[in-house]
């Protein structure tokens, strides 16, 4: 449970890793989530749909995936397919955990500071993990 900015920075990345590995599992053909954005455009799955127990929405440079649970992790990607969030995506995000979490921008940005070895900023205001499936011990912030 997300009590804090950072449990909640790092119970996204640990969500969108678990989304990562769903959608792999249920979608053919899909290595990178940034695959759904091609699978769209050539017509083989359609732009919102549901895909193992995630339920997706393509848009524009990314996509909307709910969980399960209704958690909603939206992620834009880069030209080369990375998966990268704002601030924005987090508070999103943390308004839609079973128990609402809704910090500041300052207290998010905080809080992806304090992740530093784990995130990566890769343009102003924008953050990747810093492994494709990064795993974060959500008690110490650390990788598993």
């Amino acid at each position: 449970m997300a009590t804090t900015a950072r449990d909640l920075v790092i119970g996204y990345a640990h969500d969108l890793g678990a989304a990562r590995t769903a959608m792999r599992a249920a979608v053919p053909g899909l290595d990178r989530l940034a695959d759904l954005l091609g699978l769209v455009r050539s017509h083989r799955i359609s732009r919102r749909g549901e895909a193992g127990s995630y339920a997706y929405v393509v848009h524009g440079a990314g996509c909307r995936l709910t969980g399960p649970d209704g958690t909603d992790i939206d992620v834009d990607f880069t030209a080369d397919g990375t998966e990268i969030f704002d601030l924005w995506r987090l508070g999103c995000y943390g308004r839609s955990l079973p128990e609402p979490l809704d910090p500041t921008a300052e207290e998010l940005r905080s809080a992806v500071e304090s992740l530093g070895p784990l995130l990566t900023e890769v343009r102003p205001g924008w953050f990747t993990t810093t492994t494709a499936d990064i795993d974060i011990d959500i008690g110490t912030g650390t990788t598993a």
